[in-house]
């Protein structure tokens, strides 16, 4: 039997977002150029590689939904403020920029 000490979507110290917001704007793609370019360049590629960075099947980008699943649990761990409806809509409607901030957010994060 096993005890659960942590609550799903609470990251560990040190790992949440001090401010409780995005570390980048969606647009800042000179934040991290490599990646902005991965992401043009292969965006389906990009998307199993985020997946696969942040834990998860590196198929998750191939189910519909998924990657918005994938960036509200980000979210919540991180501790970034926000909604579904918004997660929904931004994955949407600006997918690969969307896509790229994950990215950069879990690099800064996981240091």
């Amino acid at each position: 039997m096993s005890v659960t000490t942590q609550q799903p979507g609470q990251a560990q110290p040190g790992v949440m977002s001090p401010t409780g917001e995005w570390s980048s704007n969606l647009c800042d793609c000179c934040d991290d150029c490599g990646l902005c370019l991965f992401g043009l360049c292969l965006p389906s590629c990009f998307g199993c590689y985020v997946a696969k960075k942040y834990g998860e099947n590196c198929l998750l980008p191939c189910v519909p939904g998924g990657l918005t699943a994938m960036r509200t649990h980000m979210r919540l761990t991180y501790g970034i403020r926000g909604t579904v409806c918004n997660d929904a809509l931004m994955m949407l409607c600006c997918g690969w920029c969307e896509m790229c901030r994950m990215a950069r957010e879990m690099k800064r994060l996981q240091r």
